[in-house]
This record gives structure tokens, C-alpha cells and sequence, in this order.
């Protein structure tokens, strides 16, 4: 089986991997203050795009200086407490940061397993190879197929589609040729007005030879200000297979259905993810989820790991008073939340074990890649 094929059957672009991690799931049903299995977060707030669709203009919150020394101190908290995974993705483009290329390379030296979700086109040639061999994945988020378009969604320049495009095609020459056990993907971020970009998107993602393509809804805060209408989706069912069926023996194309699906509606109401799996603002604010990083939220906000060291903030009261709040019948997800946030599936698989619909037990599948990135 080539590595290809195997990364086809094995990944996992519409679900999540909780089942994997019996052991921290146990300790948690106990009632056992556990370490988080993954780790979302983004080195700045800052962005060179201005995509439509993010969710991150929403989020403004105080922005601190996450410096190189703050950046290690939290790597090495993170690999000390048993955190598994990093992945660079939150509410900045962190290859702004001058650091991002260091920070790769630190977390792996540390342990830990490491992922980059960006745009792409800050991305420098001459660390390309560095970065990829220190990666578990690398998701390049691409919102079009075509040039014009995608300036239109991404909020940049055309030039800046070709320029990307380029950097995807190094990358992945560079992965081949080195035999890199890393994932590269493009991720479609789907608002109801892009729906003419599905199919050029999936025909490009082959002919670039990356691993997969991923089209996700989008999310929307609780008060509707990206004004998605998740009716629309349903619309789209046609269109999405279409996509899918561009898929080979090397190549995925993947809907997140049980997203797009939804009609933007939970069925759980308490939050029981967040202790498997938190985010970081590019701040360094700690939350526990990125749709709870703007400032109104203040009651919500753990710490930040530029004034105090992560294993601080994690080991303290406000911490687990937080995850403790949102795990409570004062806290209503269905309603206090905005839509499908990053945690949805993980949120589901708990609230399941926690309620006895299902019973915890090792999945018979085979192990799929990326199995720390929940």
C-alpha cells in the first residue's frame, strides 16, 4: 500500500479521534483534572488576508506580544504535562510571526506533534523543507478555484493565488522527495455565495497532487454577524458529491456533512470538550474555545501565557472553574454559543459517554493519521 493510498483510508476529515485516547477519557469520567490532548492556537492576531468568512474579526481581545521566549515556555509546558498536539490555527495567520519556522521545530524537538493551518503565501522557500519534516500535517486554507475569486473571498490580491499555488507545488515535490510523513490539504472554508468555487477547487486540488481537499461550513457567531444561511446547504447536497467523486487513490476530496448538514443546531447543551481540546488566541489568551475570545467574554478567559506560564494557568482554580461553568446546567450551548464551533464532534462523542448512550470502547478500526490532532 502506498503512503498515499494509506493516508486516502486513514484520515479522518469529519469526525474526531477522542475514542483514541481511552486513557485520559477514563480519568476524565472519574472526574480527574486532566491535560488537554490538543492544543489550537495562533502566534499573532495579526492577518495579511481578509477573509470573508472569519470568525476571527469577530474575537478581538487585548493584544499582548507573543514572543519567542513566551512561545518555548509554553511548548515546553505543554510537552510537560502531556499535552499530545499543537496546531498552529486560530485567530491569526501565524506565519506572521518571525518565529513560526523556530516553533515548529521546538515542539517536535519537545515531543509534541505539530500542524500548521495558513494561507499560505508568507510561507519562505528555503525553510520549506525544515518546516515539512517537523509537520503532521499542513493545511494550506484555500477558499477558490479560481483566481478571481479567490482574491473576492480571501480578501488579497490574484497574484496572491498564483503565488500560493507555487508554494503548494514545492511542498509537495519536497514531501515526495524526501518521503516526509507529513499530510498536505487544502481546506475550503463554504459560504452559500461560494458554491460556484466547489468544483473548480476540487479539480485543482488534484492536479497540485496534494493529499486531500476538505470543504467545511462556516461558522457564525451567536448573534448571526456573518450572516450564513444554513438552509442554503441543503441545497448543495449534489454538487458536494460531485466534488467528492474527484477523489482517487491519492487524492481525497471530503464534505464535512455532519457539519453542513446541521442546520447549524447542537443537540447537546452542556460544552464537554474543552477539557481534551483548548485554543490559544494569537494574543496568548487562553479560552476555551476561540468563539469565546473576544473581550465580552471575559468571564470565560483562563489566562494568558504571555503574563503567566501555561502549566500555571492550567493548574489553577480559574482553569477548571471555567470548564467546570461550562460543563453545568447554568450553561446552555445551544443557546450561549455561536455555530458548530471547533470541539462539535468531540463535544458529541462526551456528551454521549457522559449521558450512557454509548459505552467507551476501542474503536476496531485501523489508526488513523493524525491521532493526537482530536
Amino acid at each position: 500500500m502506498t503512503q498515499n493510498k494509506k493516508i486516502k483510508e486513514e484520515i479522518v476529515l469529519d469526525g474526531h479521534k477522542l475514542n483514541w485516547h481511552s486513557e485520559r477519557v477514563k480519568k476524565w469520567l472519574k472526574g480527574e483534572r486532566i491535560a488537554p490532548i490538543t492544543i489550537d492556537m495562533a502566534l499573532t492576531r495579526r492577518c495579511n488576508y481578509r477573509c470573508v468568512y472569519c470568525y476571527g474579526q469577530l474575537q478581538a481581545n487585548d493584544e499582548k506580544r507573543m514572543t519567542k521566549e513566551v512561545i518555548f515556555r509554553f511548548l515546553e509546558d505543554a510537552a510537560e504535562i502531556g499535552v499530545k498536539a499543537v496546531s498552529f490555527v486560530s485567530d491569526g495567520e501565524s506565519t506572521c510571526s518571525p518565529h513560526i519556522y523556530d516553533a515548529i521545530s521546538y515542539g517536535k524537538k519537545k515531543g509534541l506533534d505539530m500542524a500548521l493551518g495558513t494561507n499560505g503565501v508568507l510561507l519562505k522557500k528555503e525553510k520549506l523543507k525544515q518546516m515539512l519534516s517537523c509537520l503532521t500535517y499542513l493545511r494550506f486554507n484555500f477558499s477558490a478555484g479560481e483566481p478571481k475569486r479567490y482574491a473576492e473571498i480571501m480578501g488579497c490580491k490574484e497574484e496572491d493565488f498564483y503565488k500560493t499555488i507555487e508554494i503548494i507545488k514545492e511542498c509537495v515535490k519536497i514531501k515526495k522527495e524526501n518521503n516526509y510523513n507529513v499530510t498536505i490539504g487544502l481546506q475550503m472554508v463554504l459560504m452559500p455565495q461560494f458554491i460556484d468555487q466547489v468544483i473548480p477547487l476540487a479539480k485543482l486540488g488534484k492536479e497540485l497532487k496534494v493529499d486531500y481537499l476538505v470543504i467545511k461550513h462556516c461558522s457564525d457567531d451567536e448573534d448571526g454577524k456573518l450572516g450564513v444561511d444554513y438552509s442554503k446547504y441543503f441545497e448543495f447536497t449534489d454538487i458536494l458529491k460531485e466534488a467528492e467523486s474527484y477523489s482517487t487513490e491519492d487524492y481525497l476530496v471530503k464534505a464535512k456533512w455532519s457539519k453542513i448538514l446541521s442546520g447549524g443546531k447542537r443537540r447537546y447543551t452542556q460544552c464537554y470538550g474543552v477539557p481534551f481540546f483548548v485554543q490559544i488566541s494569537g494574543s496568548g489568551l487562553v479560552a476555551p474555545c476561540g468563539m469565546l475570545f473576544n473581550s465580552k467574554y471575559k468571564k470565560f478567559h483562563m489566562g494568558n501565557i504571555v503574563d503567566t506560564s501555561f502549566k500555571e494557568i492550567w493548574k489553577s482554580e480559574k482553569y477548571w472553574k471555567v470548564i467546570d461553568y461550562l460543563a453545568s446546567n447554568k450553561f446552555n450551548a445551544q443557546e450561549d454559543c455561536g455555530t458548530l464551533c471547533l470541539q462539535h464532534k468531540v463535544n458529541e462523542y462526551a456528551w454521549d459517554l457522559k449521558k450512557g448512550n454509548i459505552d467507551l470502547k476501542k474503536p476496531e478500526e485501523n489508526i488513523p493519521n493524525h491521532i493526537n490532532f482530536i
